[in-house]
């Protein structure tokens, strides 16, 4: 009897030995639900001996309250990644494991793995997991009651705004001017890409091979400044809350968003989506496929090796199909193959087919300095907005700010500044 039990001990023992927990760090808190019941499940009837759970933080509170975990050396096993400078910074602080040779990173396209890279490419430190895209939702049954298509030029989606407000029925465009990352990721985020051809103007500041108060960047100014008769009485005070509730009960015709915000419409009112309108028709079009989540590493846990298992997992082309099509707006930065369930995000993917994109202008290097571009952008593009400030003086914020630090900016400032009659801008 007594061999019987110290068997069972023994077992007991090894057993709980065996059995590891992970914390897995997220800002996503509405995903929170689909992580327990959806996504970890699957991991686990793999893994029966890893358990993982997941510790959910509001994203205001997320970045200060992870990097003070990581000092303190009490952050969880895995931590989801903000692209660029905030997780690169991590990683140099010596926070992140190196995962170049991960397997499973091989299934990865270059643009999506560069967000979680060294800025030489050399060393990577999070798995991609995915991007979200910037464009514009519309109410499908406004639009049919009012003769109304989506509009593919600046010219008809300002004749859109105008017969929508001529209605008198429905607000134009909901737009949350009242919250400075609204106006600025979504308003001039949003359209901009279109003005400086994508990459090729956000590469161009960061070179310094173009000034912020060239055409290009001026006139995306110029175009939110005639939002204004559009976005309703009192914008100061339409905060995304309000700009939500307005598309979402049938209210407005149009809202600015980005594809985290599809399940926010689904299954409230019928609605599609489309890009942002280029100049003339024909032209090449581009928008914005920012580069959103990664997963790391931390370099203090003390379970690594059941860490990377779950990191390999989420590599593969079934967490690729299982998380994009259970958080639809959030898309699987993979090579994998497979198609989207949700209607509007299927929609907005295919942008990727006909349009180039690019990322948010501030995410990498532009705001490594102080004042911070992307602070700054917020700050202006809501003055613009709100009628408080031109779209030139605008600029000349952005650009002197950027002349105080950013040394390839400081080389140009140098030489002869070119006329907008010079530029390749094209006027709203």
């Amino acid at each position: 009897m007594w061999k019987f039990m110290s068997a069972l001990l023994v077992w007991g023992c090894c057993f709980a030995a065996a059995a590891e927990e992970l914390v897995l760090e997220t800002w996503r808190v509405d995903d929170e639900v689909l992580w327990k019941e959806r996504f970890l499940p699957r991991f686990q009837a793999k893994y029966p001996d890893i358990t993982v759970r997941l510790q959910p933080i509001r994203s205001a509170e997320y970045d200060q309250g992870l990097s003070k975990r990581l000092a303190d050396g009490n952050a969880g096993d895995l931590i989801t990644c903000r692209p660029y400078d905030q997780s690169l910074q991590l990683f140099k602080q010596g926070h992140l494991v190196d995962l170049t040779d991960l397997p499973g990173m091989e299934n990865f396209p270059s643009f999506a793995k560069a967000a979680w890279q060294t800025d030489t490419g050399a060393q990577t430190f999070c798995l991609p997991i995915a991007s979200v895209i910037q464009g514009f939702y519309f109410n499908m049954d406004i639009f049919k009651q009012l003769g109304l298509t989506p509009p593919k030029t600046r010219a008809e989606f300002f004749a859109v705004l105008e017969k929508v407000k001529q209605d008198g029925r429905y607000l134009p465009l909901a737009f949350a001017a009242h919250d400075s990352w609204v106006v600025s990721e979504l308003g001039y985020q949003n359209i901009g890409p279109n003005y400086w051809h994508g990459e090729d103007g956000r590469l161009a500041l960061v070179n310094g091979q173009a000034r912020f108060t060239d055409a290009p960047y001026v006139d995306v100014f110029k175009e939110l400044s005639r939002w204004s008769p559009y976005i309703g009485d009192n914008p100061a005070e339409a905060t995304e809350t309000k700009a939500v509730d307005a598309f979402a009960t049938g209210k407005a015709a149009m809202i600015v968003a980005g594809s985290w915000a599809i399940t926010s419409f689904t299954g409230k009112i019928n609605f599609g989506a489309f890009p942002p309108p280029v100049a003339n028709a024909g032209d090449a079009c581009y928008f914005t496929d920012h580069t959103d989540m990664g997963i790391g590493i931390n370099t203090a846990s003390k379970h690594k090796e059941a860490a990377m298992k779950l990191v390999e997992w989420m590599a593969s082309a079934e967490f690729a199909e299982l998380f994009s099509n259970s958080v639809p707006g959030f898309f699987s930065l993979s090579n994998h193959f497979f198609e989207l369930k949700n209607p509007v995000a299927s929609t907005m993917m295919g942008w990727r087919d006909t349009c180039d994109s690019t990322i948010r202008l501030g995410a990498q290097f532009l705001s490594r300095g102080q004042p911070s571009f992307t602070d700054g952008l917020a700050e202006v593009t809501q003055a613009v907005v709100l009628g408080k400030m031109t779209p030139e003086a605008a600029a000349e914020q952005i650009q002197q700010g950027l002349n105080t630090w950013y040394a390839p900016q400081q080389k140009l400032n140098s030489k002869p500044e070119v006329s907008p009659s010079q530029s390749n801008a094209t006027t709203p």
